[in-house]
């Protein structure tokens, strides 16, 4: 029976982790990801320690003494506030990875409009997306805070690193606070560029052709895709394929964004219109005007 990887413990002292939390936190408070008191941090300090971001403070202001520490069932063990109230969340993402360190979750207002509108993020579009994120799912909506909140990123978080929290904001996670938080701010990035394309007229989308250069590309880098998993062969990589199957349940559904046409395949490819046949036409025309008059076409 195949085992769970070790949890990797880090390697930086506490005090240098505690900085880097504050740091993204001012970072995303900059970025408007996270208004007011809005948005946690965490980091995994070893199998049975998290450090974390408390409740009730902006998360642009805090200070490496305000931070605290939780063990893997969310009791707090450490600091002086109380813990953040979505931290079964990052515990839950870590449960599930332990690859994972870090989790950063926050409202970045682009990708948070998709998770309201329950909008799929369009694949197929952007070289960086394609390498850095893939397909990004969206959830079912609960009620945040508890456990059955945090289960809902469950069926997702091992075949993605970001995560879209419907009517809610995004998750992300990574080994590290800097890439956990690199996941978030593409993404949002991404969403304002479909937006803004959007309203010029179009979305352009990659070839299929393209999109796999892409994929071989991330391959190479060391990158893992779901895409690229045995069984997903015959998936098409522009369509939204690898969550597809879940939007019957989270009430996800294309609307704003037409999906490629078709999926996927070269534009350029395909078939000419045929040429209009105006003769055929006219008879037909005239045949039936004769009819409706009663008389006989010439």
């Amino acid at each position: 029976m195949a085992t769970k990887p070790a949890v990797k413990t880090p390697t930086k002292p506490l005090s240098q982790l505690k900085e880097e939390i504050c740091d993204i936190g001012r970072r995303i408070y900059a970025k408007g990801f996270a208004a007011g008191n809005d948005g946690n941090i965490s980091f995994r300090l070893g199998p049975n320690e998290v450090l974390c971001t408390p409740t009730m403070i902006s998360k642009g202001f805090m200070k490496p003494s305000d931070l605290c520490i939780v063990d893997m069932e969310g009791n707090q063990i450490a600091g002086q506030r109380k813990r953040s109230s979505e931290i079964l969340l990052h515990l839950t993402i870590m449960k599930e990875r332990p690859d994972i360190n870090s989790v950063v979750h926050c409202h970045p207002p682009h990708a948070t409009a998709f998770a309201v509108a329950r909008e799929p993020i369009p694949q197929c579009v952007l070289p960086e997306v394609e390498v850095f994120l893939g397909d990004v799912p969206i959830t079912r909506y609960e009620t945040p805070g508890g456990q059955k909140f945090a289960d809902t990123v469950k069926p997702f978080v091992k075949k993605s690193n970001v995560v879209i929290l419907a009517n809610h904001g995004t998750v992300s996670f990574g080994e590290t606070v800097e890439k956990a938080y690199w996941w978030t701010e593409i993404l949002d990035a991404y969403c304002r560029i479909l937006m803004l394309s959007r309203d010029l007229g179009r979305v352009t989308y990659l070839t299929k052709q393209e999109t796999k250069e892409l994929l071989d590309l991330k391959q190479k880098w060391g990158y893992t895709d779901p895409r690229l998993e045995k069984g997903m062969e015959n998936c098409d990589i522009c369509a939204n394929d690898v969550f597809r199957s879940s939007w019957g349940s989270t009430g996800v559904e294309r609307k704003a964004f037409d999906a490629p046409s078709p999926f996927g395949a070269d534009p350029k490819a395909a078939a000419a219109p045929a040429t209009l046949d105006y003769e055929s036409v006219v008879k037909a025309v005239t045949e039936q005007v004769c009819r409706e008059l009663g008389i006989g076409a010439a």
